[in-house]
């Protein structure tokens, strides 16, 4: 639990700079048992002193499934007519959260291990995509990671692209929102050694400050790694 605490007190120091530099009107609404607790409201609350629209919510799902095409998946779940998969099962109802959410409520879902360079506030229906190649309740899979997470909404765009009741929504490339693969995330900390690296520090930033919003820092990947000097992640 203290790990846990320690790691959403640096992804909150993130969100405030989210708040002042990117969108200073903005809500963010954590969706954590953990935050939405007495410990987790003192962690809250010196951004809140600040005046920044922060809260923490603990997920409900079966209330935000209710009603949505999901409720009859979660029921066959909970009846044990459905084999969840190889996959553990918190994946998959953190993925089924975050749709649940958004299909409800709208407004725009990150993981915490984000930063923010752009405004978003101007988007509207817009998709991120996570791979160039790449329907929870109808093609459910429990045994491949991301198929009912990033993949699912890549599967159902490509479904609908030639839809014109679907034509106002923009999918961006995947430089838009992962500007940076995951296994070549660990360059991005690294000090330039060589004049050929202090070149692809400088075009990297140039080109992630131009054309990206976000970066995600897959924390899985980044959490042990140190930001060095004159590296991407420093500039």
């Amino acid at each position: 639990m203290q790990r846990e605490f320690a790691i959403m007190e640096i992804a909150l120091r993130i969100s405030d700079r989210i708040a002042i530099f990117t969108s200073p009107d903005g809500c963010l609404l954590i969706l954590s048992s953990s935050l939405d607790s007495p410990k987790g409201y003192r962690v809250l609350k010196p951004l809140v002193d600040r005046g920044f629209n922060v809260l923490a919510v603990t997920p409900d799902v079966p209330f935000l499934v209710k009603n949505t095409p999901a409720e009859a998946w979660l029921e066959e779940l909970k009846s044990g007519n459905m084999d969840p998969g190889s996959v553990p099962l918190f994946n998959h109802l953190s993925d089924l959260i975050r749709l649940a959410v958004l299909y409800k409520y709208g407004g725009v879902y990150f993981d915490t291990d984000f930063i923010f360079l752009k405004d978003l506030s101007g988007l509207r229906n817009a998709i991120g995509a996570q791979s160039i190649n790449q329907e929870y309740a109808t093609t459910f899979n429990g045994n491949r990671w991301g198929h009912n997470g990033p993949y699912l909404v890549s599967r159902v765009m490509e479904r609908l692209r030639d839809n014109p009741e679907y034509s106002n929504i923009t999918v961006f490339p995947p430089k838009a929102f992962y500007p940076v693969d995951w296994i070549k995330l660990a360059k991005l900390f690294k000090k330039p050694e060589t004049e050929a690296d202090s070149k692809w520090t400088d075009d990297t930033v140039a080109d992630i400050s131009s054309e990206s919003y976000v970066v995600q820092l897959w924390n899985k990947r980044s959490r042990g790694l140190k930001i060095e000097e004159g590296s991407v992640m420093a500039k």
